[in-house]
């Protein structure tokens, strides 16, 4: 399981809920924690902090220590879900046409990674 830290589980699993199309997991939700899943993957926890240091993507001084990888068949489109979900998009290195790097409302940086032929 991969656990991110925020200072509101349910309102970032209510994010990755929609932008996954997952759900939360039945007796998994409480203030301090919430588990979702969806499609035989890992289930992602998200855990209540005080404090989050907001990663100062692609600088470095304030480290994204991991991030997640969504592959999407339609790149354009699913970035358009994202922020319309309350992303906000990151610079993305080299202004590639295959991925874009965002944030999720608790500032951790995701990727969106449009699906070729090969993947």
């Amino acid at each position: 399981m991969v656990v991110f830290d925020t200072e509101d589980p349910r309102a970032l699993a209510a994010f990755w809920t929609r932008l996954l199309g997952w759900s939360v997991v039945e007796g998994q939700d409480d203030e301090g924690w919430v588990t979702i899943a969806g499609d035989g993957a890992a289930p992602i926890g998200f855990q209540r902090v005080a404090a989050l240091p907001v990663v100062d993507w692609p600088a470095g001084d304030v480290a994204q220590q991991a991030h997640l990888d969504v592959y999407v068949d339609d790149l354009e489109t699913s970035v358009a879900h994202a922020l319309e979900l309350g992303a906000r998009a990151l610079p993305t290195p080299g202004l590639s046409s295959t991925y874009a790097v965002l944030a999720d409302p608790s500032g951790h940086p995701f990727c969106l990674c449009e699906v070729t032929e090969g993947d």
